[in-house]
C-alpha cells in the first residue's frame, strides 16, 4: 500500500463511523419521540399501540423509561397468559413470544412471563396432532406438500398450523428464558421446534414462510424467515454437530445461502436483520448492493417502527440481542 493511501483510508473509515453513529442517534431519537402516551408503540405514528412494534422498540433501546413499556405489555396481556396481535382482540397470537422475551429483563414481570411461557408450551398446532396424523396416514401419500407432520412448532394464531417464523420466535424465547420459569414440557417443545425448522429448510438452504416443496417444486428461500430460523438455531447447530457428524445439520448450507443472497438485498429491514444474523455466527457480512446508511431515520420510520428498531439494533455493535460473537469463533461457528 502506498504511504499516501493510508491517511485517505483512515479518513474514509472515520467518516463512515461518524455517519453510522449519527444515523443510529437519529434512529433512536425518532424511535423515542414516537412512543405513545400509553407506553407502547404503533407501526406508524398516529395509530394504536401494539405489542409487536413495542417489543422491537424496547429491544432497540439501552436506556430510558422502561417502566412505561413494562406497564403497557403487562396491561396488554390476556387472562390466559397470551398477548394479542392488536388491541381489542380476545385471542392470543405469536407476539406472546416477543412479549415474554422482552419482559424477562424486568424482575417485576416474572408472573407475566411465566404465564406467557405456559401458554406457549400448551399451544399445539392442530395440523400435526395425533388425530390429524392418523387420518393423514389413511390417505395416499400427498404430492402437494413435503413435510414431516410429526414435528410441531407454532403458528401465527393458536392451534392452527406450524409456520417457520412464529416457530423460530417461540424457540428463541424458550431457549433464552430462565430455567425456573419454564414449564415441564418446554425442552420437548423446543426439540420438536428445532426438528421442524430443519425439516422445513429449502433444498438449497434457507427458509420460506411455510413448506420447502409444493407440488413437487422446490420453494424459494426468503431472507427474513431464513434469518429468524438461523437465530433460533444458534446453539442447536453446534450441539447437533457434536452429537453426530453424520446428521448433516442445515445451518452451514443456509448460512452460505444467506451470505450469497446478502449481496443482492435491497430492503432496509432484510439488510439489517441479515447483518445481525451473520454477525451472530461470527461471519463478516460481505459487500452488499445497499448499505445501512443509505436510508434516513425518517425513511426507515415510514417503513414501520419495527424496521426503525431493527436498524437501531444493527447499527449498535454492543447490542445484547442478537448478540455479536467474537470473530475468533468464526471457524467453529461455521
Amino acid at each position: 500500500m502506498h504511504a499516501l493511501e493510508m491517511p485517505n483510508q483512515l479518513e474514509r473509515a472515520s467518516h463512515s463511523i461518524q455517519r453510522t453513529s449519527q444515523l443510529r442517534n437519529d434512529c433512536l431519537s425518532l424511535l423515542k419521540s414516537s412512543q405513545n402516551a400509553d407506553g407502547g408503540w404503533s407501526f406508524h405514528n398516529g395509530e394504536q399501540s401494539r405489542v409487536e412494534p413495542t417489543c422491537w422498540a424496547a429491544r432497540a433501546q439501552e436506556s430510558g423509561d422502561f417502566a412505561q413499556i413494562w406497564h403497557f405489555l403487562q396491561f396488554s396481556q390476556l387472562a390466559d397468559g397470551s398477548w394479542p396481535a392488536s388491541g381489542g382482540m380476545t385471542t392470543g397470537s405469536w407476539v406472546t413470544s416477543l412479549a415474554c422475551s422482552v419482559l424477562q429483563s424486568d424482575p417485576k414481570s416474572e408472573t407475566h412471563v411465566a404465564a406467557g411461557l405456559k401458554w406457549l408450551c400448551e399451544d399445539f398446532p392442530r395440523d400435526s396432532g395425533p388425530l390429524r396424523r392418523f387420518f393423514e396416514s389413511l390417505r395416499p401419500k400427498s404430492k402437494i406438500v413435503s413435510q414431516n407432520t410429526t414435528y410441531r412448532g407454532w403458528g401465527w394464531t393458536p392451534r392452527t398450523a406450524s409456520w417457520v417464523e412464529p416457530t423460530a420466535f417461540a424457540s428463541m424465547t424458550l431457549r433464552d428464558a430462565a430455567p425456573q420459569q419454564l414449564p415441564a414440557n418446554a425442552s420437548q417443545r423446543r426439540e420438536l421446534a428445532v426438528a421442524l425448522l430443519y425439516d422445513r429448510m429449502c433444498p438449497g438452504g434457507g427458509w420460506n414462510c411455510g413448506n420447502p416443496r409444493v407440488y413437487g417444486v422446490d420453494g424459494d428461500a426468503l431472507v427474513l424467515p431464513t434469518c429468524w430460523a438461523l437465530l433460533a438455531l444458534v446453539g442447536s447447530e453446534r450441539a447437533a454437530q457434536e452429537k453426530d457428524a453424520s446428521e448433516k445439520p442445515g445451518g452451514p448450507l443456509s448460512l452460505a445461502w444467506l451470505q450469497k443472497e446478502f449481496a443482492k438485498i435491497e430492503s432496509a429491514a432484510s439488510l439489517a436483520v441479515a447483518r445481525m444474523t451473520l454477525e451472530n455466527y461470527a461471519i463478516e457480512p460481505p459487500p452488499a448492493k445497499r448499505d445501512l446508511q443509505d436510508w434516513t431515520a425518517q425513511e426507515l420510520a415510514e417503513q414501520g417502527t419495527h424496521v426503525l428498531a431493527w436498524m437501531c439494533m444493527a447499527l449498535n455493535p454492543s447490542r445484547r440481542w442478537p448478540a455479536v460473537l467474537p470473530r475468533s469463533t468464526k471457524g467453529d461457528a461455521q
